[in-house]
């Protein structure tokens, strides 16, 4: 019985201990985020929807670079389009390129030898993010979930893709993988090459500066602003995109667990008479997730908003649309780990062209999914609501 007890103090103590890691490492980063105002650019921008297409666009850009590539991926894995890309880097490695490698300490998990195989070839590689104390649990938990790719400072690609053969609807589990990227060219690259320079020295401390970073930039006709954001201010940034609607609210997001004050929002701009569709995966690729969400589902549905539920494959775009005015395209997930924990970078698009385009295959997406109707909500079986209660408790770091 002494025994017992000693294992339950134990036990108390570590969940206040890693209760306190995680609230006063959270409050040092908001102390130290500050909040981005990027300019609006004008630059050419293109959808990139299929992991094929994606990745055909990217490696030709890399085959082309003849001063520097720039590469931040939350994943990569050990697999055949992640060799492709390696064995990319160090071909242009080789030739005199520089090419800098940067990756999640926690998402990605590059072989030693690959590692040591792309520093012998002249790249050079970091992890980003290590877990660090004082606040060892908060650091484990905030990852660099930034996608960013800057070639020769005149090509950018930003967006849901990480590195993997999942992404290219290789895997069984997921099938066919839903997603979207953009392509950059010209005004607004400098933006995703400046975040890429300062996280790279964050990790590092080392500061590259040198001329050819960033090059003269032609225009384009598409207006938008890159928005990074670390673990603060993007959940202001949301409040303020729902609030401006007047007509119509898309979000498209594997991920729904946004937290009660963007949920609010939701059901006020839906009271007020806004048409408002979200689009989620019907399955899951991480445990409870699903189930975090659907406590969230009951009001949404009592105000007439709209659930889908896409069912061809996995659905893991991270969008948001606005009146058909304003688009959001880029790494943040619609839940509170990317609105208080992770760092992430988006762009929003002004342009209503580009955004009809995106609407349609956000259309497409919908005439492949099933409708979440009241009635299904209410004959979840107790399980699932058990599960649903469980989830609840670590919502905030799923």
């Amino acid at each position: 019985m002494f025994l017992f007890w000693i294992i339950v103090a134990v036990i108390v103590l570590l969940m206040i201990y890693l209760r306190l890691d995680f609230k006063y490492g959270q409050e040092k980063q908001r102390k130290e985020a500050k909040r981005f105002n990027q300019k609006m650019r004008y630059g050419k921008v293109q959808l990139l929807t299929t992991g094929d297409d994606l990745f055909d666009h990217f490696f030709q850009d890399i085959q082309q670079a003849s001063k520097h590539i720039h590469i931040l991926f939350y994943i990569i894995k050990n697999d055949n389009i992640s060799k492709k890309l390696m064995a990319l880097l160090m071909d242009k490695a080789k030739e005199g390129v520089e090419v800098r490698l940067l990756v999640d300490r926690i998402g990605s998990h590059v072989k030693k030898s690959s590692i040591e195989k792309l520093k012998e070839a002249g790249v050079s590689f970091a992890y980003s993010h290590s877990p660090k104390f004082p606040y060892f649990f908060f650091t484990l938990n905030r990852r660099n979930h930034r996608k960013i790719s800057v070639i020769d400072g005149t090509i950018g690609y930003i967006g849901g893709y990480n590195v993997g053969d999942e992404y290219l609807g290789r895997d069984p589990k997921f099938g066919y993988w839903r997603d979207f990227h953009l392509r950059l060219e010209g005004d607004g690259v400098q933006d995703l090459q400046e975040q890429f320079i300062e996280d790279w020295k964050a990790t590092t401390k080392e500061a590259i500066s040198h001329e050819s970073l960033y090059p003269p930039l032609s225009k384009g006709n598409t207006p938008l602003r890159i928005l990074p954001t670390d673990g603060v201010y993007l959940e202001d940034t949301f409040i303020d995109l729902i609030r401006q609607a007047e007509h119509s609210i898309t979000i498209g997001t594997p991920y729904y667990i946004p937290g009660l004050p963007i949920q609010g929002e939701l059901i006020t701009a839906a009271k007020r008479g806004v048409n408002i569709r979200l689009i989620v995966p019907k399955k899951a690729d991480h445990p409870l997730v699903k189930e975090a969400a659907y406590p969230y589902f009951k009001d949404l549905l009592d105000v007439d908003i709209d659930i889908y539920q896409y069912y061809r494959g996995f659905y893991h775009p991270k969008i948001v649309v606005i009146d058909d005015q304003i688009c959001d395209i880029g790494t943040a997930n619609f839940d509170k780990r990317s609105f208080h924990i992770d760092h992430e970078i988006n762009c929003l698009i002004y342009d209503s062209e580009f955004i009809q385009d995106v609407l349609s295959e956000i259309d497409y997406d919908i005439s492949i999914s099933e409708r979440l109707t009241l009635k299904q909500y209410n004959e979840r079986s107790i399980f699932q609501k058990g599960k649903e209660r469980f989830a609840t408790i670590f919502s905030g770091l799923l």
